[in-house]
């Protein structure tokens, strides 16, 4: 089985106050057989941070470790982009391993998820800020009604939604708030999901992009061509479904490659599923503490990634010393591609390109 594939929990590395929790303890009765290891801060674990003789076990770790802990900041941050904000995480990591993933970054030398077992606080936070900023009062380009807030900033729900029920507890807090959403990008069909009652007031972003490449560096994701296939499912289920386009690669055959993988989209998606259609499209951010990593695990991945010729430093928002394409090239591509999808999927309206 597909879940088995990706979780194969064998120890549970936990915080005793998550242990405490209805939560903790649910997630623990899902691997019975699986070793609990009292931890006190769910960051700072040696076994698992900062240690780089785990990188050639960069996949093993993601499959047979599991994190439980108590999320302490509840804040919520403005975005602006993909939504209007950030929620606090339900959990970070992810059994998946895509070679151009930020939040190892954050989290030394191995990624498995950790997952918060105090649901109930982040939910009434989350609860608190939608009720404080009342009706939506000017469209924007997250949306014209309602306000969104990202659940996923730094894990693929669809994936957490296997470990725990933190993810569907959220869809059904948002089923009940008139002026809100949630949304959430993700790498992974996860089927069951089509069985939720979200009352539209869910939206989910396929992330897409050519299959080729994604076979090299979406590690341990569903095949694109599954994702594609999912988006009609998720809308005839109700769901709002949007596409990203993420991230844009640069190669020597890349326009071609979108060019075919946007029309493989377009004779896949029904009628239904083009009219609600919107799309983000994000081209390749690295990193060169990545990159190194990724040099003891996937060096493959890197011939693609990082390319010196192409790309140049930028120090994001976060403080964070990236690698990007060179600003001058950069513009081109964008304006490529987007013409692209507006010649070949026209219906596919893109909510911001960078």
């Amino acid at each position: 089985m597909e879940f088995q594939r990706l979780l194969q929990i064998r120890r549970i590395f936990a915080q005793p106050e998550a242990l405490e929790l209805p939560r903790g303890r649910e997630i623990v009765q899902r691997w019975p057989d699986a070793d609990v290891v009292p931890v006190e801060n769910h960051w700072n674990i040696p076994e698992l941070h900062g240690d780089e003789t785990n990188v050639p076990r960069w996949s093993r770790i993601k499959t047979e470790a599991l994190v439980l802990g108590v999320k302490k900041s509840l804040t919520v941050k403005p975005n602006g982009r993909s939504a209007d904000y950030i929620a606090p995480s339900t959990a970070n990591g992810c059994a998946m391993a895509c070679a151009y993933c930020y939040v190892p970054r954050h989290k030394g030398y191995s990624n498995p998820v950790t997952v918060f077992a105090n649901i109930n606080q982040i939910a009434a936070a989350l609860e608190r800020h939608v009720m404080k900023q009342g009706i939506k009062l000017e469209p924007n380009q997250c949306d014209p009604e309602l306000w969104v807030y990202d659940i996923g900033e730094n894990s693929d729900c669809s994936v957490d939604a296997l470990i725990s029920d933190n993810v569907e507890d959220l869809v059904g807090l948002f089923r009940e708030l008139p002026t809100a959403k949630l949304s959430f990008a993700t790498k992974y069909v996860n089927r069951d999901m089509l069985a939720w009652d979200h009352g539209g007031h869910t939206r989910i972003r396929f992330s897409l992009m050519p299959a080729h490449l994604a076979k090299s560096i979406d590690v341990r994701t569903s095949p694109v061509a599954e994702r594609i296939a999912a988006i009609n499912d998720f809308v005839d289920a109700g769901y709002e479904v949007h596409v990203n386009f993420s991230p844009v690669v640069i190669t020597e055959t890349w326009l071609d490659d979108w060019r075919e993988l946007l029309q493989q989209l377009d004779a896949a998606l029904t009628p239904a599923a083009k009219a609600q259609l919107a799309a983000e499209v994000i081209f390749l951010t690295h990193n060169e503490g990545l990159h190194q990593v990724n040099l003891g695990w996937h060096p493959q991945a890197e011939k693609v990634l990082w390319r010196p010729d192409l790309q140049e430093s930028k120090t994001s928002s976060n403080g964070f010393s990236n690698v990007r394409y060179r600003s001058g090239s950069k513009g081109r591509y964008v304006r490529q591609l987007t013409a692209m999808i507006a010649e070949i999927t026209p219906y596919c309206r893109v909510r911001y390109a960078f």
